[in-house]
This record gives structure tokens, sequence and C-alpha cells, in this order.
């Protein structure tokens, strides 16, 4: 396909190296497939025992976009991003729905112990619990989400300044479910920041 992303494909060091945040784009639509690829990549992302609590809101439409820019307290990146997507965790609907996650490779037997075993884990935890511990797999797809979307051509900003509640009710979001955050994307139409981060000796210790 002719598009902007297919002509800027980035190798992951690269997409890696050349993301900024970035809160100003240009005004122009991301093609549906463009939008399919992102997330038929993102869904790869690994999680605990395969769970894949994440799900992905992606919002294009402009009044929704003016709607969730309110909530976020009027940032303008917002609106000016084609698409803005939410990065939610729901655990609720991943416990109604185990045996989905289990590997068919395995025997009948081994996947329903397999599912006795995960209802008898996640059983013991609150909802509270079980939404926070979701939420830490799910932080694992948004950083997958933040290098694909650079990778491909695009430029995002994560996002976690919102009122959570207001947007629940915007997009229709169950109580339970847990933000990662919010990421408006799409072409950049300024340069971000250089990055400023920790040294090598800082952050890593080897043993």
């Amino acid at each position: 396909m002719a598009t902007q992303t297919m002509q800027n494909i980035l190798s992951v060091p690269e997409a890696i190296e050349s993301r900024h945040s970035i809160r100003k784009f240009k005004q122009e639509p991301i093609p549906q497939e463009d939008l399919n690829k992102i997330f038929e990549l993102v869904r790869l992302s690994p999680s605990a025992w395969n769970l894949q609590p994440w799900r992905f809101h992606v919002v294009t439409d402009t009044t929704v976009k003016e709607k969730l820019k309110e909530a976020a307290y009027g940032q303008q990146q917002v609106t000016s991003a084609p698409a803005v997507v939410m990065v939610i965790s729901d655990m609720e609907d991943v416990i109604e729905n185990l045996p989905e996650t289990v590997h068919p490779g395995l025997s009948p037997d081994r996947q329903q112990e397999e599912v006795a075993n995960l209802s008898s884990f996640f059983g013991g935890m609150s909802v509270e619990e079980r939404g926070q511990w979701g939420l830490t797999q799910t932080n694992i797809a948004l950083g997958v989400l933040l290098v694909t979307i650079q990778g491909l051509g695009y430029a995002s900003v994560p996002m976690l300044g919102f009122d959570q509640e207001k947007v629940k009710e915007i997009l229709g979001l169950k109580e339970h479910v847990k933000f990662a955050s919010m990421v408006p994307f799409g072409i950049a139409d300024q340069e971000g920041y250089e990055h400023h981060r920790f040294s090598l000796e800082k952050i890593v210790t080897f043993h």
C-alpha cells in the first residue's frame, strides 16, 4: 500500500531512538489499513498466562475527541491528533472468558486444569486487586503500542492527565476497567524535545 507509513518503516532501534512525545499533529487521517496493522502487531504483546487483559478504544470521531479533550482538561493534543486510543485493562472480561486464553495445543484435560488454576488464583482476589494486576500486564502492551506507532511512521504522546470517570461515561466503559493511558497519535507536525534520560549507571545494576 502506498501510504506514508510504508515509506517510513523504522527498525526497532530506530523507532525507540527517534520516539518523542508529540503534541501537535498534521490534520491527515490515518488509513484504516494502517490502524489495523498497528493493532495486529500490538496484539502480539506478551502477558502472564497469556491473559491479554488489554483492550483498545480507537477514537477518530471529531465530536467524541472534543469530549475527550474536555475530560483531559483541555489538552490540545487530543483534538490535534487524527486518532486517540484509550488503552484499558479489563480483567473481569478475562475472568469470564478464561478458556479463550488457554493455548489450543494443550490436551483437553490440561486446558481444563489451566482454567481451574486461574479461576482459583484470581477468585481469591478482589475486583480492585484483579484490576491492578491486569494493569501491570496492559502496560506491556502500551510500550509495544508506542514503539509500533513510531515504527510505522507516526508519532504519539501517552497521557494520564484526564478525568477517568468522565472518559468511562463518554465511551460507555464499565466501572471496573483500569486505564493505562490515553494516546493521541498521527503524523507529527513538530519536533519533540531531545531525550533527557538517566545514565545506565543510575538505572542498571549488573550482578
